[in-house]
């Protein structure tokens, strides 16, 4: 890779230091003026990432820096139309766009492949974010308003509504979010932590319009931010886009935005506090102890609090982990464990969730006793050493399957730069990693960190959060209070205020914008093919396929199962059995060592299924086991062994892990309700469309939550359920021994042969089979109308219709009905007028159901009007023809979304193994590209009727009796 420190007048150039682990250079500017950064990572990625950066630091939880976010992006200054960022969502080949949140700094990234594409995402970007309009009216829609429930009709109920008072009113449904917030807020007493950034649902209201304005005057300045910027593109190009566009205009700011340290305890702090639950369990509680500790800026503290985190808590071996596994204080480990190193000053957090109130002391005289052991009597060196290993891995892997590399790169640093701290180090770990090596050679290092860093640090709070039944109805009864009592004091004038808003946000929302205003990428400038990817097949007792990609020193391998023909109590088991046969001890060695094990040779291990429709008939499916890893190139011989050993002598003897690994497994699932709502919804409601789809639904959906609740249940009250189990989980295990089976390896091409000679070897220890049964599910096709009823302020809304699937030419043009329904009816009524935070359409190939869906949504049966409601608007309204170039582009545009090379390799991989040929793909894509207005009414027409309609809802009790009256059938956990 070449770059240079060439760099535009305006700026001075402050270093450039290249990072081998990396690949990178990173380059640190400043701008002469304003005083604004810019770092600049340099690298032959042609995925080219911006992202701008303000330190925001809220003083009460009204959610003004969040509402804030949400509203800079609605309409600038050479952008004057309403909704830029999902406009310009729709008219680019992005990679990723959005915006964050912290608690204190706000966030505006994107990226695109494509150089056209991300000059225009520049120029949008950087005009929203300092040049924004901020009108009053989409403040009303994106933050708070009144509003009557009869819009029209000021006698009727008066309501809160607002994209984040519902978006901030599902978050904090969640117990986890209650618990973060809450501890945080003791944690902090003096500081910005101590307030909900997001906006806590009670407090949004009090936000007014002017303390949103001043709020933006005063942090969204250059002065108060940094620029960061990934890719093929040079600094100097980028610094001109700057200095044109935004800089030029300001001088610097004098008055600087800053954070100060909390105010610290001079003895530790016990509180209590209550979170909402439909049934106030005896056992419901979460005790957690948590301490304040130095500045994340200061790398030294940072990266040892790192380790100590990782030493106790990485895995099931680390002795603080341990201890709360094994105890039977509580179901399982708290989802808070671990160090909080975002903020200013770092939080290190640990303790167990399904406690009993009153255990509450016993809870935390278990951690400080485990400390005090620790301190006393230290850990165990290899630990220690496989913490430094985790480390370097970590550091040396090129991420991508979930965010872009380089803005993972970007986030790593993004609070380091906020803060003042050093950039280029916090991404340089090997000069740390060394550090510590030599520091770690110390047998009482731990020991002494332990002591310094939590035992004698005073500043530590014990929170006990509890379940409370009657919370949500007080909570609701308060906010109908506060209602009523503004009705009783509006003027007949101010009533009318309020109708005259309504109006004129709903002419707002429905006005057509001329969109010839804002850059677009066009149908021209999508690539024509679809890449290749080079790969090899090697013949060996296990057959190997080795993907040559840029993978920086790691090698990634998966042993590749053709799931056998299993009976319908394995099958239903089976994610269990793979969530397991990775956490438990294998031959002679029991968990504890194994874990131990996979933390100094590897990344650790997981295993997963493989499940798709055969492209003929989505009743008929082909299924894979995978067992998967990664390591560094020198450690390959040693993961193989291991994998190999996991595969052939995994042991489902250890009861007392396996019930505890399957109340952690409840615990999880039960948190995840309200973050994934919409995805469970939709689960329901595709359930009855394909073997499959009910299957998905048996396993992951609310079905799957609540049958891994009863199981939970049954080990605790009955002995037998154990050994029924274990007969399942082993069944399963031989059935897997005796079946076909394939290795896939991706590395640098030149480690392929000393890579193939020493895991070669090592394979021929697990046995091949020729396949003699396969896996299959029985045929389902049937409709749903279900509501599932839990603890949540808000509803989350799906409906589905039944389609067709594989290799029929329709599937391409109900792909692209998705995001052409989204953009020209459901955001704007859905989200907009509506108030959910999110909703869409979607075509879900594996069981050919064409889906709708709402996210965080304060409505109901009115979301699924609008659903029906969208149809006829398609059927009965004229449409352009660059309304459906913009629905092509978002589904060529997923499509063509990089992953990491090893993520790139593997999905190729698994898309052959299941018959997605690169012949299939290209002519989905070309199907895609030659997709008309007439197809997409045509298609609606003929699949989203009536009769091949199925819904579902999760949604809060209080709904279930106007759910019941409409014919749903009501499902509780």
């Amino acid at each position: 890779m070449t770059t240079t420190n060439a760099h535009h007048p305006a700026f001075s150039a402050i270093r450039s230091e290249f990072i081998e682990a990396l690949n990178v250079t990173v380059q640190e500017y400043e701008h002469k003026v304003t005083g604004a950064k810019h770092f600049h990572i340099a690298s032959d990625n042609d995925e080219n990432v911006f992202l701008v950066g303000l330190k925001t630091v809220p003083t009460d939880s009204t959610g003004v820096a969040h509402i804030l976010e949400h509203t800079v992006l609605c309409g600038s200054e050479r952008f004057p139309v309403r909704d830029p960022f999902f406009m310009m969502i729709r008219r680019s080949l992005n990679t990723f766009m959005n915006a964050f949140t912290s608690s204190d700094w706000t966030a505006y990234p994107f990226a695109s492949k494509n150089k056209k594409d991300f000059r225009n995402l520049l120029d949008v970007y950087l005009d929203a974010v300092f040049f924004s309009r901020l009108d009053p009216l989409d403040f009303s829609q994106e933050g708070h308003r009144l509003e009557f429930a009869e819009p029209t009709n000021s006698e009727s109920e008066l309501t809160f509504k607002g994209v984040v008072f519902n978006e901030m009113k599902g978050a904090m449904s969640s117990p986890t979010s209650v618990l973060w917030q809450a501890l945080t807020k003791y944690l902090c007493p003096s500081n910005t932590y101590h307030f909900n950034s997001g906006g806590e649902p009670s407090d949004i209201p009090d936000l007014s319009y002017d303390d949103l304005m001043a709020f933006y005057r005063k942090h969204y300045h250059p002065s108060n931010a940094v620029f960061m910027t990934f890719g093929d593109i040079p600094a100097e190009e980028l610094q001109a886009e700057f200095e044109s566009k935004v800089l030029s205009r300001f001088e610097r700011l004098d008055d600087q935005v800053s954070v100060p340290n909390a105010k610290r305890y001079f003895s530790p702090v016990r509180v209590e506090e209550g979170y909402a639950t439909d049934e106030a369990k005896e056992d419901g509680s979460h005790v957690v102890v948590g301490w304040l500790l130095g500045e994340s800026i200061d790398l030294a503290q940072q990266f040892e609090a790192q380790l100590l985190s990782s030493v106790l808590l990485d895995n099931s071996a680390s002795p603080l982990r341990r201890a709360l596994e094994n105890s039977e204080l509580g179901a399982s480990p708290s989802p808070m464990c671990g160090l909080e190193d975002s903020n200013k000053e770092m939080s290190f957090m640990c303790g167990l969730e399904g406690v009993k109130r009153d255990n509450a002391p016993q809870v935390e005289a278990l951690i400080l006793q485990t400390l005090e052991d620790i301190a006393e009597n230290g850990v165990d060196q290899d630990m220690v050493e496989a913490m430094l290993h985790q480390l370097e891995l970590s550091q040396r892997e090129i991420g991508g399957d979930s965010y872009p590399y380089g803005l993972q790169l970007i986030l790593t640093a993004l609070s380091t730069a906020v803060h003042q701290g050093d950039v280029i180090a916090q991404l340089d770990l090997d000069p740390v990693i060394d550090s510590m090596r030599e520091k770690v050679l110390h047998e009482d290092y731990i020991p002494t960190l332990v002591r310094e860093l939590l035992l004698s640090n005073a500043h530590r709070v014990t929170l006990t959060l509890s379940p409370d039944e009657a919370l949500e109805t007080r909570r609701n009864q308060a906010e109908k209070d506060r209602l009523s009592h503004i009705k009783a004091g509006l003027s007949d004038e101010k009533k009318q205020h309020i109708i005259e808003r309504s109006q004129a946000l709903k002419a707002r929302q429905e006005q057509v914008d001329d969109m010839s205003i804002l850059p677009k990428v066009g149908l021209e400038d999508v690539p024509a093919r679809l890449p290749e990817y080079e790969n090899e097949k090697v013949a060996e007792s296990l057959p190997i396929t080795f993907y040559p990609q840029g993978t920086n020193g790691l090698v990634y391998q998966q042993l590749v199962t053709e799931l056998p023909a299993l009976t319908e109590q394995e099958t239903q088991h089976l994610p269990l059995y793979c969530y397991l046969v990775t956490e438990l001890g294998v031959g002679e060695q029991d968990y504890l060592a194994i874990q131990s094990r996979q933390a100094q040779v590897c990344g650790g291990l997981g295993a997963s299924s493989s499940i798709r429709p055969e492209l003929i008939d989505k009743q008929r499916v082909a299924g894979y086991f995978v067992l998967s890893s990664k390591a560094l190139v020198p450690n390959a011989a040693a993961m193989t062994e291991l994998m190999a050993q996991t595969f052939n002598d995994v042991r489902f003897d250890e009861a007392g892990r396996i019930k505890e690994l399957i109340a952690q497994r409840r615990a999880r699932r039960e948190r995840s309700i309200t973050g994934q709502g919409h995805a469970l919804a939709m689960s329901a409601a595709t359930s009855g469309m394909s073997g499959l789809s009910a299957q998905q639904e048996a396993w992951g959906g609310m079905t799957g939550i609540r049958d891994v609740i009863a199981l939970d249940d049954a080990l605790k009250a009955d002995a037998n359920a154990m050994t029924t189990l274990r007969t399942t989980l082993e069944s399963i295990h031989s059935k897997l021994a005796g079946a076909a089976k394939q290795v896939l390896l991706v590395a640098e091409p030149h480690h392929k042969e000393s890579l193939l000679e020493a895991i070669t070897p090592v394979w021929h220890t697990v046995s091949n089979h020729e396949q003699v049964s396969h896996f299959s599910l029985p045929a389902i096709d049937q409709n749903v109308k279900q509501a599932w009823v839990t603890a949540t302020q808000v509803s989350f809304c799906a409906k589905a219709f039944k389609a067709v699937s594989g290799e029929h030419p329709d599937v391409p043009v109900l792909t692209v009905l998705g995001g052409f329904l989204r953009n020209g009816y459901l955001h704007r009524a859905i989200r907009e007028q509506g108030g959910a935070y999110g909703g869409g359409a979607t075509f879900d190939a594996s069981c050919g159901a064409f889906r709708f869906f709402s996210y965080r949504d304060p409505r109901l049966l009115e979301t699924l009007a609008d659903f029906d409601a969208s149809i006829e608007w398609l059927l009965s309204s004229e449409h352009s023809h660059d309304a459906l170039e913009e629905a092509v582009l978002g589904v060529i545009g997923s499509m063509d979304k990089p992953s990491s090379p090893a993520g790139e390799a593997q999905s190729d991989f698994f898309q052959q193994l299941h018959r997605r040929s690169q012949a299939y793909r290209e002519a989905f894509r070309a199907g895609v590209l030659a997709v008309t207005i007439e197809d997409l009414q045509r298609v609606a027409k003929l699949y989203l009727t009536k009769e091949n309609e199925s819904t579902a809802v999760v949604t809060a009790a209080s709904n279930k009796a106007m759910l019941e009256e409409a014919g749903f059938e009501i499902c509780t956990l």
